[in-house]
């Protein structure tokens, strides 16, 4: 039977790979972008790919958009099989520099549109007793990071989330999971937010030399994607699943690091110069 699967933030990187995979493996995709302006280079990849894509418009903040899109998913094709939460957001700052508006912002996009849209295909898959929803995360929801306090901030909750609902979901059939990538060949590195780093200026230069060499030898957008699209289709059943080997290995260094000291003496060398 084909999958009826949704996915956010689709314009670019590994979100355009990712629903271009699922629809090469055969489900039928409705892919969302915040504006169609910005839905050229999907259009272009599905073409090259010789797939076709329902490619919709949505705002994942506006929570009553996102509840309608569903619902008018579900009214067209039957049924939602997969969602996959994958719009996201960065942001570069450390507490005393970050402004509540920003910090707000990060869990506007990062936190509360998954929830949200988790929150509005429950009821369909939980009538259908089947169903799949993954959230992309990011190795920042398991690892703190300098310089990430608002993004892993709000990777963290998200993944609390995810992960305080899954053994709920699964009595009804539901498969509720959470993927992270590390650094992937992206232009997030010159898009991210960064507010003035003031005292940290040093610091932060140090770190953004390290992320740039990390970002210059990261796992490309298409694998990525490819890695989101089969843990969203797999039979097999993980709550934490992630895009390639160096983001396992990233992400179990603090799974396995029970006082903390790990991640402590790893990442704060990233800010040394």
């Amino acid at each position: 039977m084909t999958k009826i699967a949704l996915i956010t933030g689709t314009s670019s990187g590994m979100g355009l790979h990712a629903a271009i995979a699922l629809a090469k493996a055969g489900a039928t995709v409705v892919a969302t972008v915040r504006s169609f302006d910005k839905a050229g280079e999907l259009n272009e990849a599905a073409a090259k790919a010789g797939v076709t894509l329902d490619v919709r418009e949505l705002d994942v903040t506006d929570h009553g958009a996102g509840e309608k899109l569903v619902n008018a998913v579900v009214e067209q094709y039957g049924r939602l099989d997969v969602l996959v939460n994958n719009a996201g957001r960065g942001c570069v700052a450390t507490a005393e520099t970050l402004d509540m508006l920003t910090i707000k912002e990060q869990m506007k996009t990062n936190y509360f549109s998954a929830v949200a849209l988790t929150q509005a295909a429950l009821p369909h898959m939980r009538k259908a007793t089947s169903g799949m929803i993954l959230t992309v995360t990011s190795v920042g929801g398991a690892v703190g990071q300098p310089f990430a306090d608002a993004y892993c901030g709000a990777k963290f909750a998200v993944e609390g989330f995810m992960q305080s609902l899954s053994t709920v979901a699964a009595a009804f059939g539901i498969k509720v999971s959470v993927i992270e990538p590390a650094a992937v060949a992206t232009n997030f590195v010159e898009n991210v937010q960064r507010d003035d780093a003031g005292p940290y200026a040093d610091l932060l230069a140090a770190y953004m030399k390290r992320t740039e060499g990390a970002f210059a030898n990261a796992q490309s957008a298409e694998s990525a994607g490819e890695a989101i699209a089969g843990a969203a289709l797999s039979d097999e059943y993980r709550f934490r699943w992630q895009t390639s080997d160096a983001a396992t290995t990233f992400a179990g260094m603090s799974l396995a690091d029970l006082d903390g000291s790990k991640v402590f003496e790893a990442t704060r060398s990233w800010t040394q110069g």
